[in-house]
């Protein structure tokens, strides 16, 4: 098993494994390394969270349902930030001090796997907040 930094994605959108499928179901590996959170979120059409970087966290976000709007731009960079459009069965990646902003453009369920923990004052401690989207 890889340790906490080792072999991170180098861009946004994660390839996941093919899964394994049989007469029962499907078995989807997502993320292979040790975490410090895992997170349940749902959002509202609509609605915007993120709007900021963390310092030392990394996450992972698994859409469950639904589809968002990703944006993302290295700290301090002045240009518009970069949109991936982001749907069910997909996953992103977000490495410290990247801007980050996510619009959601229907209802949506995703997974949260993060480096930190996410207690509210460890969490509040490692973010700025920015005006992405």
């Amino acid at each position: 098993m890889p340790k906490l930094d080792e072999q991170l994605p180098g861009q946004p959108m994660v390839d996941l494994e093919n899964p394994f499928i049989d007469d029962r179901g499907v078995i989807q590996n997502l993320l292979e390394r040790p975490t410090g959170s895992t997170v349940i979120i749902t959002s509202k059409v609509g609605s915007k969270r993120a709007n900021h970087y963390h310092k030392s966290d990394w996450h992972f976000c698994y859409l469950v349902s639904g589809r968002m709007d990703y944006y993302h731009r290295p700290v301090g960079q002045e240009s518009a930030p970069e949109k991936i459009d982001v749907g069910e069965g997909q996953m992103v990646f977000t490495p410290p001090m990247v801007e980050h902003a996510m619009v959601f453009t229907e209802d949506t369920v995703f997974l949260t796997l993060s480096r930190n923990a996410r207690d509210h004052e460890a969490y509040e401690t490692d973010l700025v907040r920015v005006d992405l989207a």
